[in-house]
């Protein structure tokens, strides 16, 4: 049998989803719901407990419960990187009309909001390992973060290595003043003669750290989405690693695989 609580979350999260209750609405007082549901305030804050762990509210300190506004949806599938692969040799104005995020979205360029910082570092064991160079290797760590112009979140928190030894023909693969890259990494590869071949992608998940939670605006109890992106060429070296963490509240992954017919 339902407790008092969540029978007050169901009513609430009812009136949400028929909305009545609409994205960015202040939810009545503590004060006011105890007195409609006639339950102490006690129980009044288990049931937006509840609720904001859901996701479906949140608590704006000094103002009181809201009803949360949905994030914009992310739809990843296998398939965009051969999308990537076949505009990443058309000419940089049509590769500037689109770009992943948009694909992935279905929003235009102007809507969204770009950060590329680039720095220098020297690989890591693990980093070393996925890219078969030696440990201390210098490589160029580029991050990313994108986010529609609406919202505060960024879709994901990227992090995205290159041998600098193997992009350096190609000085402006080493400034991040160039970024936002029509035609993305394939088209930077592309620029040193370098293709792909194949894409391996290893997906995890787990709880986020507080500070992933903070930046994504994860609402409590939402996993993150590890995605280990490996690039390799045409010569089955690895060229690109990226680290890729995606809210799980608002990221949906798509794998198609065509199978050959008997």
């Amino acid at each position: 049998m339902a407790k008092a609580y969540e029978r007050i979350a169901d009513g609430i999260r009812e009136s949400i989803r028929a909305g009545q209750l609409k994205p960015g609405e202040r939810l009545p007082s503590e004060t006011a719901l105890a007195d409609k549901y006639g339950r102490s305030v006690p129980t009044i804050r288990e049931a937006l407990r509840l609720l904001r762990d859901e996701g479906l509210i949140e608590k704006q300190h000094g103002r009181g419960n809201f009803v949360r506004q949905a994030r914009t949806a992310v739809l990843r599938t296998n398939t965009r990187h051969q999308w990537e692969k076949g505009r990443a040799r058309e000419p940089e104005p049509l590769r500037a009309k689109t770009g992943a995020t948009e694909h992935d979205t279905g929003l235009q360029v102007n809507d969204l909001v770009f950060h590329a910082a680039y720095r220098e570092i020297k690989a890591g064991k693990n980093v070393a390992d996925a890219f078969g160079v030696p440990e201390g290797e210098v490589l160029v760590e580029r991050t990313y973060r994108t986010r529609y112009a609406a919202e505060r979140a960024p879709f994901a928190l990227v992090t995205s290595y290159l041998v600098r030894d193997l992009v350096a023909e190609n000085p402006d693969l080493l400034d991040s003043a160039k970024e936002p890259w029509p035609g993305g990494t394939q088209n930077q590869l592309f620029t040193v003669g370098i293709e792909l071949d194949r894409i391996e992608e290893h997906v995890t998940a787990r709880p986020p750290t507080p500070e992933e939670a903070e930046e994504l605006e994860l609402p409590p109890g939402t996993a993150v989405i590890l995605l280990r992106k490996t690039s390799y060429d045409t010569n089955d070296r690895v060229v690109e690693l990226s680290d890729i963490t995606l809210p799980g509240d608002r990221t949906e992954m798509l794998f198609t695989t065509p199978l050959e017919r008997w």
